[in-house]
Formats: C-alpha cells, structure tokens, sequence
C-alpha cells in the first residue's frame, strides 16, 4: 500500500467518523450550551486513528466498514472524553488542543467536566445500541471490553499513575505499564473490537491484542519524542509541556536515543503479531509505521 493510499483511506475513515458523530450529537437530549461544549471537544479535529484501527481490524474478517462505524464512533467519543478531562486546570492545564482552545477554555472548567462525563455516559449508550451490533451478546462483548480499557484498569487508572510520576518519578517498568494504560489501552481494544465485531478465534483475537498493544506503545513513544521535538504549531496542541510539567517519561529517564530504540522495537514486535494475516493486514502495518513516522 502506498503512503498516498493509505492517508485516503484514513481521511475516509475520518470524514464518515466525523459524520456520524455530527449527526449523532445532534439527537441528544440536551441543553443548548452543553450541546455545544460536547461538539467542541468532539468535532472538526482529529485524525480519528481509534476507529480507524477498529475497522482496519474488523476489515481483516470481512465486516464492512458501515458495519464497524458506529463501534468506533463510540470508541472516539471515549478518547475525546478523555482528552477534555486531561485538558482540565486540575489535570494537564492545557489550553490548546486540535488547533483550538480546550474545552475549558472555551466554556468553563465545570460545564468541561460534565460535557466530558456526557461523552462517557453517551459512548457506553451507543456501543449497546443495535446500531453496533444486532447481536445483544456481540454488544455486551464490546461494552464489557471498553469498559475494562477506558476504566481503573486501564485510562483511567493509567492516568492516575501519570499525575503521582510528576512528584514521585516513576521508573523504567512503571512508565511502561502507565502508558500501556493511559494511552496504549484505547489503542489495543480498538483492535480488539475489531476482532470481536470479526468473530475472531481465540488465537487471531490473542495476536490483535498483542499488536495493539505494540501499536499503543509506538502511538505514545512517537508522542513522547514529538513533545521534545516539535512546535505547538505542528501538533496543534501545546508542545513541551511534559518537561514542563515533570512527566516520567522514557525520555526523562533513559533520553531520546533509548525511547528511539524502544519506539523502532514497538514496530517490530507490532509487525511480528500481525505475521499469520498475510497481505489483508497490510493496512494495519502502514498504520503502526504511521503511528512511528508521523510528525504531529
């Protein structure tokens, strides 16, 4: 596959994912101001690499990519929850994200917070919507494994051990396991509820979570690397904040020749799960290389 082919279908994936959220904001029984605090965070941004990843590995047993967009529209709705919360004072104090002012920035830090638990509370509805899945087991399955990844075991709890690194810095195997949760988790089950919506066997579905695992740590090392190398301009959000901010990092710990090594490892190992797939994986590849290669 071409870099040219693959960055079409990504912004397909993309445009549709952006459609589909659109639309969907637009039915929700809201007031006005939190309507428009939850499409700020939501819309006009984002490469949306999560559903991408989910039909990218539902594509791999056949599910057409209408069949896997709700699923990962709600996976995006979770990242973007996400993403309005870490922005928070009380969290990043970031006040730049997609090239926009965060949520808090452009509201307050309160109607931000709520707008956020609405996304949560609004991904979980839909992922056990028919529109994901007409089987009410398939629908449990990706409810149950969101869950898992976006929660205490996974985002969430992966966040909570970022803020305690910025007093307590952490070490080698501790800011690999918190980034395998804060970051790698919704990169992996994207993968995985790719493999669910698939009805993958055990061994395939074992084998995608073992490249979305690599595909996480790549995402979060290339991000770690970018936030010491390039402007705010390039990534459309604030850069060098984890310096700033005390971040354990493997950056911070080893520096920025080691975290190379671990990110070009990540590809190979990433690469290596995807081996019994055979050509119908190759997007998935170009992904993890992109994930890598990429420049904001």
């Amino acid at each position: 596959m071409t870099e040219d082919q693959f960055d079409s279908q990504l912004a397909d994936c993309a445009t549709q994912t952006e459609a589909f959220l659109a639309a969907h904001i637009a039915t929700l029984d809201a007031p006005e101001r939190l309507l428009a605090a939850i499409a700020h965070g939501t819309l006009g941004g984002g490469k949306r690499l999560r559903p991408f990843l989910v039909r990218l590995s539902a594509s791999l047993f056949d599910v057409p990519h209408e069949k896997s967009l709700a699923v990962g529209a709600a996976l995006e709705m979770i990242h973007c929850y996400s993403l309005v919360h870490d922005d928070l004072p009380d969290m990043d104090h970031d006040e730049l994200r997609r090239g926009k002012p965060t949520v808090w920035k452009a509201f307050d830090p309160a109607l931000a917070i709520l707008a956020g638990d609405a996304l949560l509370t609004e991904a979980f509805a839909l992922l056990s919507d028919p529109r994901s899945h007409p089987d009410p087991a398939i629908r449990a399955e990706l409810v149950l494994t969101l869950a898992h990844a976006a929660g205490s075991a996974g985002m969430v709890g992966g966040q909570v051990l970022d803020i305690e690194g910025e007093t307590n810095p952490l070490d080698e195997d501790a800011i690999f396991t918190m980034q395998a949760k804060k970051t790698g988790a919704l990169i992996r089950v994207g993968v995985e509820m790719g493999a669910i919506l698939g009805n993958a066997n055990s061994t395939q579905r074992a084998e995608l979570i073992r490249f979305g695992t690599a595909a996480g740590l790549a995402f979060q090392i290339a991000d770690d690397i970018l936030d010491v190398t390039a402007t705010s301009d390039a990534l459309g959000k604030t850069a060098g904040k984890d310096v700033a901010q005390n971040k354990s990092t493997i950056i911070a710990r080893n520096g920025l020749d080691a975290a190379r090594k671990v990110l070009d490892d990540a590809v190979v190992n990433g690469l290596d799960a995807l081996e019994n797939f055979g050509p119908s994986a190759d997007r998935l590849r170009s992904l993890i290389r992109h994930f890598a290669d990429r420049s904001h």
